[in-house]
């Protein structure tokens, strides 16, 4: 099968509104649902020890630097891939491959989302702007990971574990044990569903010489890696939830969690990968919505206020 061609960022590709929309399908926008509600939980949690008073300014930067970092990275990420993605048949359809959007308009955007990151960072404290390219680096790094270790998706947690920390930071400005406990979680319940979906690709990657769990240890081992990862996510969880003198309803989400886990677990398996995309998607959102929701009505209970 000859893979497709891919753009070289000569082509300037749709123009005006189409070029906007193409690029937010290539970053996979709505994908922000995963980590925001955990830089939330952790902003608003110290927003609550702080004066039990959510500052609204504070969370509206918190968003604008989750959303600028994330899509940097996913820019990123496909721009570094493209020739792999061009050789997989389920990515070659990407945009950065086809054409719809080109390598010029990626790197504009990725650049773009990249300033808005630090101006953001810049206008919550000094330290959020001195710590910003401690953020940027593991989302760069990640995508090159598939190409000298077999451990890619841990990379990806430690990317991702840094949310939560840098809402606390946010808000607070100083370092907080109970924010890492939040952030740790995050990263081994991302690097563990990274695992399930990279199952998909195992075949792929062997023929291609791309590295990862799936493909140095099998589908099986991949799983009981992401099964592991999301037992340690679990005792993490209530591990923050005692730090934080969590309430009912924030105990009673992370028991709606674990359910979602064990679902997401029993819908997937080594002799049936069909179902990977709603594991992936519908479930993991679902998890990250769903503990946001029971986290903040818990803090509202205990006198959080608007």
């Amino acid at each position: 099968m000859t893979a497709p061609a891919v753009t070289d960022g000569g082509g300037r590709g749709p123009s005006g509104p189409r070029r906007v929309r193409a690029f937010l399908r290539l970053v996979m926008i709505e994908h922000s649902v995963f980590a925001l509600p955990f830089a939330y939980i952790a902003a608003l949690t110290a927003m609550h020890l702080a004066d039990e008073t959510v500052h609204w300014a504070e969370l509206a930067l918190v968003t604008v630097a989750m959303v600028g970092l994330r899509t940097f990275a996913m820019a990123a990420n496909r721009i570094i891939d493209r020739e792999i993605d061009a050789r997989n048949p389920r990515t070659a359809g990407r945009e950065l491959v086809t054409g719809a959007v080109s390598v010029r308009t990626a790197w504009t955007g990725a650049l773009v989302a990249l300033a808005v990151f630090v101006a953001a960072c810049a206008l919550l404290n000094p330290l959020c702007l001195a710590l910003a390219p401690v953020a940027v680096v593991p989302m760069v790094v990640y995508p090159y990971g598939k190409r000298f270790t077999d451990f890619p998706h841990a990379i990806l947690g430690l990317a991702q574990a840094m949310g939560p920390v840098g809402g606390w930071l946010a808000v607070t400005g100083s370092w907080s044990w109970d924010a890492a406990i939040l952030g740790a979680a995050v990263g081994l319940w991302i690097g563990g569903f990274d695992l399930i979906y990279a199952c998909q690709d195992v075949a792929a990657d062997r023929a291609q010489g791309v590295r990862s769990v799936p493909a140095r240890f099998g589908v099986a081992g991949a799983l009981y890696g992401a099964r592991a990862g999301h037992a340690a996510t679990m005792a993490l969880l209530v591990w923050y939830a005692v730090a934080t003198d969590g309430g009912p309803l924030l105990w009673a989400g992370l028991v709606v969690v674990a359910a979602a886990f064990v679902y997401e677990h029993a819908i997937v398996g080594p002799g049936d990968l069909s179902r990977v995309n709603r594991a992936f998607f519908t479930v993991n959102g679902f998890v990250g919505i769903s503990l946001f929701v029971f986290a903040l009505a818990d803090l509202a209970v205990r006198g959080l206020s608007v």
